[in-house]
């Protein structure tokens, strides 16, 4: 019975190889804007304007690099994370899934003039989350209040 339950976990991971899918080209900021979400529930977005993907944006409490700097201490107290690229106002990370190893991208853009850190993020693949992404922003922005308080 285990060689069976072995053999078709080997498969499903040899099937699901491409579940990291690749990286969209429409990352990053333009004119102020993240990337919108795209009409699949599978992403959430602070300049979002629908229920579905709309989710609020971090406070930002001083300086873009020292807010982008503790957030890439909280990123990666997060396993299975990479931070792709990283400027003074702007992150972009990927958060893989244990099982399958799909990869979701997650961003954020410090706002200063607005006092917001917007954030976006998006599955590469599938239809649903089963909100994942929410999840995951809303256990950053946990950290990320916590630390706003000290």
């Amino acid at each position: 019975m285990m060689p069976k339950v072995i053999t078709m976990l080997l498969i499903m991971n040899l099937l699901c190889l491409g579940c990291a899918g690749t990286r969209p080209v429409n990352l990053g900021v333009e004119k102020g804007a993240l990337a919108p979400c795209p009409a699949s529930p599978n992403c959430v977005s602070s300049q979002a304007h629908d229920q579905g993907h709309a989710i609020d944006p971090f406070p930002l409490r001083g300086p873009s690099p020292e807010a982008v700097a503790e957030l890439k201490r909280i990123i990666r107290s997060f396993r299975r994370t990479d931070i792709v690229s990283a400027t003074e106002t702007y992150i972009h990370a990927e958060f893989r899934s244990a099982l399958f190893g799909f990869t979701d991208d997650v961003e954020f853009y410090c706002d200063e003039k607005a006092g917001v850190i917007h954030v976006r993020s998006a599955s590469r693949v599938g239809r649903s989350d089963f909100g994942v992404n929410r999840k995951r922003i809303e256990a950053i922005r946990a950290q990320w209040e916590t630390v706003m308080k000290e």
